[in-house]
């Protein structure tokens, strides 16, 4: 026999307190997954359309690189690419939804740093060059929203499995202690009036 369902007043009060803890623990899972779920909704939406996004505006890119390339040359091209630095400036930052960190992407954009002379190029160029950077700032955008979201169906399985539990096991468990319990209790109240009833009877005999 669990020592939890001895019938004594104690184990009754600290079955009741620890069934009231499991229904509010359960209560707050679910406003927690509700939540998260919204989160996660919003962030897939959003994703998809970065994601057209990209898929235009990498088409655009490779037309401008191959208008570049035709007026300028491949290899000229690719000389001038070579100076275009490593992108260095990225910071992951992290911000909290529900106890869950999600990431937040910054970096320098450098929008109208040139790395070349605009003598000696045509427009064409400077158009790929920003086509491309437009692709880089959105593909960092992407990457953000895509961790971001599978960090949160991580936490809204991990907290769809502890209401499970508490749902499913706990609070069954601490129903049925509590009653056992009450029920025991009644019952040895019950034989105890009725012994104290017989005693006082047998006294007024006597």
């Amino acid at each position: 026999m669990d020592p939890r369902e001895f019938p004594t007043k104690g184990n009754l009060i600290a079955a009741k307190n620890s069934l009231a803890l499991a229904k509010q623990g359960y209560d707050l899972m679910d406003k927690k997954r509700n939540i998260l779920i919204r989160e996660l909704m919003d962030l897939i939406d959003e994703a998809k359309d970065i994601q057209e996004e990209i898929d235009t505006t990498f088409t655009r890119a490779y037309a401008c690189l191959q208008r570049a390339n035709i007026q300028h040359g491949i290899s000229k091209v690719e000389e001038l690419a070579y100076t275009v630095p490593i992108e260095d400036s990225i910071q992951i930052q992290t911000r909290s939804i529900m106890g869950t960190e999600i990431p937040h992407v910054k970096y320098d954009a450098h929008e109208n740093q040139l790395t070349y002379a605009m003598d000696g190029t045509f427009e064409s160029i400077d158009v790929a060059r920003e086509a491309f950077r437009q692709v880089k700032d959105l593909t960092i955008k992407l990457s953000m929203v895509e961790n971001a979201a599978y960090r949160l169906a991580t936490s809204i399985k991990k907290t769809q499995k502890r209401a499970n539990a508490l749902k499913n096991i706990t609070i069954p468990t601490y129903t049925g202690f509590v009653y056992k319990i009450s029920n025991e209790l009644e019952e040895k109240e019950r034989e105890e009036f009725t012994r104290l009833k017989v005693i006082k009877r047998m006294k007024q005999k006597g």
